[in-house]
């Protein structure tokens, strides 16, 4: 348990520009404690050849709680005991959520119900139903508000439902499912990563995805075209080492062929909810380790590197995203020492994160 301080000051922290999930992560294992890294910011954005950001000051954190209070919402921190156990696995768990309803329902069970905008009527009734059966059974159905079967997951799983915004909590986007995103935040759980009053971006839907399937032991896709947003949530689910799942389709169906290349690819094959339930029940959550935070074990000293080791990395990035790992490959340098030259880079608002571990050079 960290004081109201140290909370106050973890808000600040992941609420300053330059500075996501993994860069807070990382401060806080090599400072122990985000008011150290906000006395660091300084002096890392300046070797990173850069402004350090401006960190917001506490009123603007207590004005923010103001108005949770009076949505009836409230935040949840990384390392808090309630935190969803499956979503702090990844590598890049939001540092901080906002949240409505029931925080239980992210403790169960769960499996993630993602599909077309412009879903075939068929399809939105399979998904109503898959999702009813599956609430039935005891378990939370995850899914992220958009049309077609994303809706019609949510409406055949309540009050077993969680959604997933990608602005404020008090932003109902799409606008039809205004009634709906209320509806879930009072009968099940309703979770956003971005700051109340947040309108929704393009940018934003990527992070929001990786909520959606990161809270969940398995990803069900119900009908999805190729190269479709469904699809990348199916990747990153098989990225975040979770079951894949989908619903065959008619040949002839463009709406079908993503599913279908999924199954032809690996993917589990689904007709019914005791498909899903046979995938999920031997990877039930209570028999997986409880997440520690990274920071709450021991601080990391920084890593001792100088301007070579620094232009190394940096000669290795470009406007095209890479995977950190491959930058530690082809630098023959120490994790640490890339993720610290990483960090300061990102501070001086040099370097953009992307989904997925990886990232790219600001132009």
């Amino acid at each position: 348990m960290v004081d109201e301080a140290e909370r106050a000051a973890r808000l600040r922290l992941i609420r300053t520009p330059s500075i996501g999930p993994v860069s807070y992560r990382r401060l806080l294992a090599r400072f122990g404690s985000a008011t150290g890294a906000i006395e660091a910011l300084p002096e890392l954005a300046r070797r990173g050849g850069g402004r350090a950001p401006v960190v917001p000051p506490s009123g603007t954190i207590e004005r923010e709680r103001a108005l949770l209070e009076r949505l009836g919402a409230r935040h949840l921190l990384l390392g808090d005991a309630d935190y969803p156990p499956l979503l702090a696995e990844l590598d890049d768990s939001p540092a901080v959520l906002t949240l409505r309803g029931d925080l239980a329902l992210a403790s169960r069970t769960t499996v993630t119900i993602v599909g077309a905008r412009d879903a075939s009527a068929a399809a939105c009734r399979l998904a109503r139903a898959l999702a009813r059966d599956l609430a039935a059974a005891g378990v939370s159905v995850v899914s992220g508000l958009a049309r077609g079967i994303d809706g019609a997951a949510h409406l055949g799983a309540l009050p077993e439902t969680i959604g997933v915004v990608a602005g404020g909590i008090d932003v109902a986007y799409p606008p039809q499912h205004a009634a709906l995103q209320e509806r879930i935040a009072r009968e099940g759980l309703l979770l956003a990563e971005m700051p109340p009053g947040t309108e929704p971006r393009a940018r934003h839907f990527p992070y929001r995805n990786r909520i959606v399937t990161g809270l969940a032991l398995g990803t069900l896709v119900v009908e999805a075209a190729p190269r479709s947003g469904s699809l990348i949530s199916a990747r990153l689910a098989g990225e975040q080492g979770r079951e894949v799942m989908a619903v065959p389709g008619h040949p002839s169906d463009p709406r079908a062929r993503g599913g279908n290349a999924l199954i032809r690819d690996g993917a589990t094959l689904v007709q019914d909810a005791a498909d899903v339930l046979e995938q999920l029940r031997p990877l039930d959550p209570r028999a997986l380790p409880r997440p520690v935070a990274p920071w709450e074990s021991v601080s990391e000293a920084a890593a001792d590197y100088g301007d070579a080791e620094r232009a190394r990395v940096e000669s290795l990035l470009a406007a095209a995203p890479v995977a950190t790992d491959e930058l530690v490959r082809q630098s023959a340098l120490p994790a640490a020492l890339v993720q610290d030259v990483l960090l300061e880079l990102e501070l001086a608002g040099r370097l953009e994160r992307h989904p997925g571990g990886r990232v790219s050079r600001v132009m």
